[in-house]
């Protein structure tokens, strides 16, 4: 009994041993055909014939620079032949001036850039846009100081929390009393030719608060206002408010939510509420790259849209967060990128409330530069001065044409599709026009085949009448 018993349980242990080593072996098997499977999936790519495969991108420390980390981090680059470096800038001039000079390859930017460059507003250069970053993306934060005063103006709902979009008429009676008592009103924006710049304006104006006009003489944006805008750096902005050298800002993430956990100021709006899915930053590279580096500019946008595609796809923003928290991207604290990047926003601390779209990459067509979205920003320039005479209609039309370039972005496209990474309905179909739209703080009515009769329908701002 004893020697069967024996023998039993050494028939057990074989087949335990046989069992572990099958699976073992399927394991390996299985581990095996995923990694072929995933060659598979990267031979899809169709690789161009580069022409220049060392590249260097700039970007500034915001999250609407998350698909150039996400094209290098998820080797979306590398599967074009491409080998980028993605390197942080101080300023916004500094990425013009870089870019312009040919110290950058491209960078992210802010789209009024290479508009105002073609359009005749600052340093004059041949700049192009094949792929536009995101949509929405910036909030309007004040100091605790100012909130305490414009929260008695603002209706609260059932819950005792302010109604939401907050409009500047709560903030016009608190810029009167600053009058009163002798001293200006001021906030910050980050450049003259930024989203942030005319967001601000917008909300300043449709209240009826004059944010200033630029002129000749006058650069800093200030005749007749009455809220005084200088320009102060993304990363910098939480901390020249905490010292009381402005009273509020507006600025992309996580600048605003920085605020909110450091408790030293409040968001009150954000351009979602200004313009419903505005366009907010385009990736740059100068005509002259283009046109010397076709193949490579095309390899560029292509790894870009996968990139837009990947941020947008259900589940991937933690790990998104993840790798903007790296020291090397944005390099703050994840806590703080998850508030706005995970489909939510911090209004006054404790006040968080779902916002799915205040950053969207790739959705809505994001990524395609249309013409619509560049001529808005010609308007504003227009409106504000910094265009300062008269342009006709055609005007508009020809100067975005000169810059925005769907041609590139739809040879791109259409790469993809043919090697499965996106689907044939994520290319519009369009002349490059969006359809009109009312979705603005103040509901005015915006045509970009009719440039001028927007600008005229402003009560503060130029008229081309």
């Amino acid at each position: 009994m004893k020697k069967i018993k024996s023998l039993l349980d050494k028939s057990i242990l074989i087949l335990c041993a046989t069992v572990f080593l099958i699976s073992c072996g399927g394991k390996e098997k299985k581990e095996a055909e995923a990694k072929v499977e995933e060659k598979k999936e990267v031979s899809k790519t169709k690789t161009l014939d580069i022409e220049k495969p060392q590249l260097t991108f700039g970007f500034i420390k915001l999250t609407d620079m998350a698909p150039l980390a996400i094209a290098k981090e998820k080797g979306f680059f590398e599967d074009e032949g491409l080998f980028v470096s993605v390197e942080a800038q101080s300023n916004w001039k500094n990425v013009l001036d870089r870019v312009i000079d040919g110290q950058l390859d491209g960078s992210h930017m802010l789209a009024g850039q290479p508009i105002a460059a073609g359009a005749g507003f600052g340093r004059q250069a041949e700049l192009v846009t094949a792929f536009s970053m995101d949509l929405n993306g910036n909030g309007i934060t004040v100091s605790n100081d100012v909130w305490s005063k414009m929260k008695p103006n603002i209706p609260a709902g059932e819950d005792g929390k302010p109604i939401h979009p907050i409009k500047a008429d709560a903030l016009k009676p608190v810029i009167e009393d600053y009058k009163k008592s002798g001293k200006a009103f001021k906030m910050g924006m980050v450049f003259p030719v930024s989203t942030h710049n005319y967001e601000i304006r917008y909300w300043l104006a449709a209240a009826g608060i004059h944010p200033g006009m630029y002129t000749a003489d006058n650069v800093q944006g200030q005749i007749d206002a009455e809220v005084l805008l200088s320009v102060t750096p993304p990363p910098q902005m939480p901390a020249t408010l905490e010292s009381g050298t402005i009273y509020g800002y507006c600025v992309g993430e996580p600048w605003n939510q920085q605020a909110v956990f450091k408790g030293i100021g409040v968001p009150v709006t954000t351009n979602y509420d200004i313009w419903k899915n505005n366009p907010e930053k385009v990736f740059v590279m100068t005509k002259k790259f283009i046109d010397e580096n076709p193949n490579t500019a095309v390899a560029v946008t292509k790894a870009l849209i996968r990139a837009g595609k990947w941020l947008d796809e259900p589940g991937n923003r933690k790990e998104a967060v993840q790798i903007l928290s790296k020291p090397q991207y944005v390099g703050a604290p994840e806590s703080v990128l998850a508030n706005s990047m995970t489909g939510t926003f911090e209004f006054e601390k404790g006040n968080k409330r779902e916002m799915p779209d205040f950053n969207v990459f790739y959705k809505y067509n994001a990524t395609y530069p249309f013409y619509s979205d560049g001529i808005w920003f010609l308007t504003q320039m227009r409106r504000w001065g910094q265009i300062p005479e008269k342009k006709s209609t055609e005007w508009y039309s020809e100067t975005i044409k000169k810059i925005y370039r769907p041609d590139i972005w739809k040879k791109a496209a259409t790469l993809l599709v043919e090697e499965g990474h996106i689907p044939a309905a994520d290319i519009p179909e369009t002349d490059g026009y969006k359809p009109s739209t009312n979705d603005f703080i103040d509901g005015k009515k915006y045509d970009a085949k009719d440039p001028i009769a927007y600008i005229n329908s402003f009560k503060i701002g130029n008229k081309d009448e």
